[in-house]
């Protein structure tokens, strides 16, 4: 049974396998960050310790970024901005009469928080970092305390600035129409400005002395403001939407703010929930007020919704963010996948798994073809990503024998190649071994440190994809361990060491971060890692994030840990709420641009971007396809019918022929969980090419899929 909070526990604190070696050196700096090993290198703030450190972050509804004196403020402070719909950027149209992608303008400076003190000799660095929240510091030079501290969380309503006398000067590139002193405070203590800029957007600044004396600016001219002496407290800014009652809540909210967040989780039957508790500091007047995305706002429990506010800023690409008061939120997903498991999953009638004689005869022999394969040679690459999706691949085609056959006979013939072949790694003796890297904190392939190419098996060594990496290797382990459970004591330690690296619950985990890939704010994976980037973080593939989700659930099935299955349950419940507003779009969809969603998935989302299209491929058939495999129990629970049928009239009816390769398979699988007998009729043609496999697929558990929700 699961613990009452389902993320407290870490899933191991031990040092990975004695075959995984460990090893101190990383090539990528840990540029002024003042934190120790394990460290989140897949979060929202790591522009500011990757590359020149002048890229943006984006806390949802804002952005901001260390200026580095760029023009036009040419400002030592934070960059601060906020972007409203009329300013995307959308590309031109190239399928189904959509934009092939939008995005957001970067670099605008709104506003800059600064300090006299601040210049050409300004250091940055960074404390206080967990999977949600990060500081920022600025100081004159290398050896001097911070002049201003900026603590950053993701739906943060003020970007907030703490001063310990230094004093501050507020800067813009979009230049000040005018600014106005309000005299009336709106709680002790707290000075209130007004900015409104050429743009005619409206910034409100308070400022919250805890010594000394109140804010007094002096505009200088019109890019630039100045305090009057040097200031003691808080320093905040907030874009107001100038809607009803918007002023009023920012003044109620003046002074306070979140240093970080802390998640628990609970998991009763199919419901789950899981809480963001924000903890509060700052002014003990007013209240806490937090933004929260499309997704939040459909899940709040009844307590929680009395709580949401009229206020709504635009995000970058994540619809609207609408205001929330309070120092908690709690989310609720009351249809989690409980009872999913390794067999077909029909939205309707759950797991299904029954044959008929026929359909067993003809996937018998597509099986008895498949397991003849060398499953050494297919598996035994040179990239954990192919790697492992060979391994569950024939994992899958061995559960089928077992369990959907019903010959245990036949599958035990077979299971012992499957051993031989995981073993390769579980010894870590494939071509690039993993290791244990101890300056960021995590498992990587070694190709990197071999060849020399950082961008090796994906970027691995750079923590790019470490989730769907691994998820194919629990899912492939679960399998094993589902037919064979004497073989799991042997290789828990190596999977729960995998699981770790990018889905560790806990900070009492010493050697992994918490959640490296996970991001509980969005509602899904990022895959991007230790690489700088403009558009912030990203993900391709939305299905391999849910794969990674289902991998974790059978893991945690089979190994008798309750809690890792409810965490898993849990994130399969929010992707299929999040999944369907952001990367998966039907008809109905209101939060994505109405110019983009007849693209129907999403290509590459990014936190500034949307980009319908792969990194590997500008063919329609990967940009969709990618985001169909692999096909999985849980497949139809994300990818919602009226969804797939969309897709499947938009690009794919009637055109199917034209396709000759593995992706023609995977749209025909990704068909199966809306019209099996077709999908059944296609995958038993006598005129099937094995060639329209995907390397990671089989035409066994396609058969064996089709005809189970085919009720064949």
């Amino acid at each position: 049974m699961p613990s009452s909070d389902i993320f407290a526990d870490p899933i191991g604190t031990k040092a990975p396998p004695p075959s995984i070696p460990s090893r101190p050196d990383h090539p990528v700096p840990k540029t002024g960050l003042i934190s120790n090993s394990p460290l989140q290198t897949n979060k929202f703030y790591s522009n500011f310790f990757l590359g020149d450190r002048l890229g943006t972050t984006y806390t949802f509804p804002y952005s901001v970024a260390f200026n580095g004196g760029r023009a036009p403020s040419h400002s030592w402070g934070i960059a601060c901005n906020h972007v409203n719909a009329r300013q995307r950027v959308f590309g031109p149209n190239k399928y189904n009469n959509s934009s092939s992608y939008y995005l957001n303008p970067v670099g605008i400076q709104s506003m800059v928080i600064s300090a006299k003190e601040l210049g050409n000799s300004t250091t940055m660095t960074m404390d206080s970092i967990t999977a949600f929240s990060a500081r920022v510091n600025l100081a004159r030079d290398a050896t001097s305390p911070p002049a201003i501290s900026f603590p950053l969380v993701q739906g943060m309503a003020y970007i907030t600035a703490q001063y310990n006398g230094a004093t501050p000067v507020l800067e813009t590139g979009v230049f000040f129409k005018n600014m106005t002193r309000i005299t009336r405070q709106p709680k002790e203590n707290v000075a209130k400005y007004v900015f409104v800029l050429e743009d005619n957007s409206t910034w409100r600044l308070y400022a919250w002395r805890t010594r000394g004396d109140d804010l007094e600016l002096k505009v200088t001219n019109n890019g630039r403001a100045e305090a009057q002496g040097p200031f003691y407290g808080i320093l905040q800014i907030a874009k107001d939407p100038v809607t009803d009652g918007s002023e009023k809540l920012l003044d109620d909210g003046a002074g306070v703010y979140p240093e970080t967040v802390q998640v628990t989780g609970t998991a009763s039957g199919s419901v789950g929930t899981y809480t963001f508790h924000f903890q509060r500091a700052g002014h003990q007047e007013g209240n806490l007020y937090m933004y929260a995305l499309p997704h939040h706002v459909a899940s709040f429990s009844g307590e929680t919704t009395q709580r949401v506010q009229k206020m709504q800023l635009d995000t970058t690409t994540k619809g609207c963010a609408t205001l929330v008061k309070g120092n908690e939120w709690t989310m609720e997903e009351r249809n989690m996948p409980v009872e999913m498991g390794f067999n077909p999953w029909h939205p309707g009638r759950g797991s299904v798994g029954n044959l008929s004689d026929h359909a067993k005869q003809t996937i018998r022999a597509a099986a008895q073809r498949e397991l003849q394969q060398n499953m050494i040679q297919h598996s035994n690459l040179d990239s954990m990503y192919f790697s492992g999706k060979a391994l569950a691949k024939y994992a899958t085609i061995l559960y089928v024998v077992h369990e959907m056959l019903g010959d245990k006979d036949m599958a035990r013939a077979s299971l012992g190649q499957l051993k031989a072949a995981w073993d390769i790694f579980a010894s870590n003796r494939q071509k690039y071994p993993l290791v244990y890297e101890s300056s960021w904190g995590g498992i990587i392939s070694s190709a990197m440190y071999i060849t020399g190419n950082d961008a090796s098996d994906f970027g691995s060594g750079y923590y790019n994809d470490h989730h769907f990496h691994y998820g194919y290797f629990l899912l492939a382990g679960a399998m094993i361990a589902y037919m064979d459970p004497d073989w799991l004591p042997a290789n828990k330690d190596y999977l729960f060491a995998l699981a770790r690296d990018f889905a560790n619950p806990s900070a009492k985990d010493p050697l992994f971060p918490m959640f490296r890939s996970w991001d509980f704010y969005h509602g899904h994976s990022w895959a991007h890692g230790l690489y700088a980037s403009a558009d912030g973080k990203d993900q391709e593939s939305s299905s391999e994030d849910m794969m990674q989700a289902f991998g974790l659930k059978m893991l945690g099935k089979v190994s008798g840990d309750s809690n890792m299955e409810a965490r898993a349950n849990l994130q399969l419940a929010i992707m299929a709420r999040s999944m369907p507003m952001y990367y998966l779009y039907d008809s109905d969809n209101k939060v994505q641009p109405s110019q983009f969603i007849n693209n129907k998935a999403a290509g590459i989302l990014f936190e500034n971007k949307i980009d319908h299209a792969t990194y590997f491929s500008a063919e329609l058939k990967c940009i969709q396809g990618i985001h169909m495999l692999p096909l999985l129990p849980s497949s139809p629970y994300i990818r919602q019918a009226k969804f797939v049928r969309e897709e499947w009239e938009a690009f794919f009816d009637g055109r199917m022929d034209d396709i000759r390769d593995g992706w023609k398979s995977v749209i025909y699988g990704n068909y199966a969980t809306i019209e099996p007998q077709k999908a059944w009729v296609y995958f038993t043609s006598p005129t099937f090419d094995p060639a329209w496999l995907d390397g990671g697929a089989s035409l066994t558990w396609y058969m064996a899929y089709a005809a189970a929700m085919a009720n064949l």
